[in-house]
């Protein structure tokens, strides 16, 4: 094999989160030579899953890091428990793959047809999302302002609820009135509608989402909180705008029903996007491309352009940007490609692009129960479902001090069972996260999650947290348009890369706070590939479609059912 530096590179791209790894896959079947590196010697960057072992080195490195990294905050905790009982004792090591990114995958992602088309999908394995919980105790309000209300609930006794996440869902609920059915019926409708959307925006675009349920539709917070959970908004209610909530709620109501009767999401098994992320880099390393962990980036040289744009023939070696790799290596290529977390030493992040930091607080948590009837069909005919979700909106915890009940964001629960193969049999894993980065937001998160396992319905007792894994992440994210509200095709940077520009550094966006994957992830990377392959034209082949090839999948000629 010819050495790294022997090697003429198209394309470097450093870190092997998703973005990049699906970047990889995409350019390596589109004709470049493609050199992917990172640092680390796991797969994954920001989205990767860990054993416990692998966990606590992880920690030790967050804690170490003589360079800014998208972590901070890392702790193990253990807890003490009863020995006596078998279940309430962690498995080996091994036996657990913790998810740095347990994303859930809506049915109408753009991601879905993209793992299809790209024949990656037959190595993946994806399980239902099921019921959807909210945690509070609503029924008890008597009105009056939003810290009344929430030291009313605080007093009362906890109860956990299914969200009604479908229009059958609300028919059947009969603790919903008829008025309140009507109310709901309608905001459904308009949010299933996206003819309806651009105006809805236009008029009503910066007005929050809960004012504009009550002032439009008469709803009362009783049923604004589980509106504003199905919009996975990281941001506090009165923050979380009309333009963010229609189209979020839009891509749940409409992916219902897609991949079976009753739910609307997927996760991957075996860890997350982490699982995508390797998967993508070993078809990537099928069509061609070079994988190499354990290899930083310690420097990058960009000669100065002439003042005319040089064509393909005239990129001599003179004029590529130089790469220089932890031990000594150099290599040339014409693309150096990352995102901001992984080449904030070597550039700005896109100078065509303001960057806004987003700060959320994580804790992982290894339950001795498998919490059995969280995990029900939602309807009839549904597969039984591995991970469910539950929210705890804001005044069912009393906040950290300092904060008002109108600056916390809701706290959000991803609960996986051992179905996902992240957890032995008996236990389950809970992902809690807040966007919340007070110093207190940890033990917030702790009580949160107490406060969840108490009122699980059908445990005898409270189960007992076995292991937590707490940290912060900090993401980078374009702050216009916001993430998760771009209304174009060229959301997520699409058109920021200067269009003349031959070589030098390209931008992938790292994964925005949200707890669902989004569209802009895959427009991005489709942005930066079509960039990297402009002078192709036609010879580049369509973006994440390929034929099938040897040697990679058992299933060549079989297509989704």
């Amino acid at each position: 094999m010819e050495s790294l530096k022997d090697t003429a590179w198209d394309v470097v791209i450093y870190g092997t989160g998703l973005p990049q790894s699906l970047l990889a896959l995409a350019l390596s079947r589109s004709g470049k030579t493609v050199l992917h590196l990172d640092h680390n010697d796991y797969y994954g960057g920001a989205e990767a899953a860990f054993s416990l072992q692998e966990a606590t080195d992880w920690v030790g490195q967050v804690n170490l890091a003589s360079k800014p990294t998208p972590f901070s905050a890392a702790s193990i905790t253990q807890h003490r428990i009863d020995e006596g009982s078998s279940d309430s004792r962690l498995g080996f090591s091994r036996a657990y793959s913790i998810s740095l990114s347990p994303h859930l995958i809506y049915a109408r992602s753009n991601l879905v047809p993209a793992l299809v088309s790209s024949k990656v999908y037959r190595q993946l394995e994806f399980l239902a999302v099921g019921s959807w919980w909210i945690h509070d105790a609503e029924e008890e309000r008597q009105g009056g302002s939003p810290e009344e209300e929430a030291t009313t609930i605080l007093q009362d006794q906890k109860i956990l609820r299914k969200i009604p996440g479908s229009r059958e869902d609300v028919f059947a609920d009969k603790s919903i009135d008829l008025r309140s059915t009507r109310s709901l019926m309608k905001v459904l409708k308009l949010a299933a509608d996206a003819g309806a959307h651009s105006t809805i925006v236009s008029e009503s675009g910066d007005q929050s989402w809960p004012d504009f349920l009550a002032s439009r539709y008469k709803i009362g917070s009783k049923l604004q909180a589980p509106l504003q959970a199905l919009t996975l908004s990281p941001a506090p209610p009165s923050r979380t705008t009309v333009a963010y909530a229609v189209p979020q709620l839009h891509r749940h109501l409409t992916s219902i029903g897609i991949f079976g009767p009753g739910f609307g999401a997927v996760v991957p098994k075996w860890g997350g996007l982490a699982e995508i992320s390797q998967v993508a880099c070993r078809a990537g390393a099928v069509g061609g491309g070079v994988y190499v962990l354990k290899k930083g980036i310690e420097s990058i040289e960009i000669p100065v352009q002439p003042s005319a744009s040089p064509t393909n023939a005239e990129m001599t070696d003179h004029l590529l940007p130089t790469i220089k790799l932890q031990g000594g290596d150099e290599v040339k290529a014409r693309w150096i490609i990352g995102t901001p977390s992984t080449l904030h030493d070597f550039s700005d992040e896109d100078p065509k692009q303001q960057m806004t930091d987003v700060q959320v607080t994580h804790i992982t948590a290894i339950i001795s129960s498998a919490l059995t009837s969280l995990f029900s069909p939602p309807a009839e005919g549904s597969p039984p479902p591995a991970s469910t979700v539950a929210v705890l909106h804001p005044g069912t915890i009393r906040p950290p001090q300092s904060l008002s009940f109108a600056d916390v964001p809701a706290i959000y629960l991803i609960i996986h069972s051992s179905d996902t193969g992240e957890c032995p049999e008996g236990q389950s894993i809970i992902y809690a996260s807040t966007a919340l980065s007070h110093p207190s937001a940890s033990q917030f998160l702790s009580s949160a999650i107490e406060t969840f396992l108490s009122a699980v319905p059908g445990e005898a007792i409270s189960p007992d947290i076995l292991w937590t894994l707490a940290y912060k992440q900090r993401h980078s994210v374009p702050s216009s348009p916001p993430p998760s509200t771009a209304q174009n095709s060229q959301a997520g940077g699409a058109a920021n890369h200067d269009s003349n520009q031959r070589c030098g550094i390209l931008h992938l966006h790292d994964l925005s706070p949200s707890l669902a994957l989004e569209d802009d992830v895959l427009k991005n990377v489709r942005a930066v590939w079509e960039h990297a392959t402009a002078d192709d034209g036609n010879a580049r082949g369509a973006f994440m479609q390929f034929e099938n090839r040897v040697g990679f999948g058992s299933e060549d000629d079989e297509d989704v059912q």
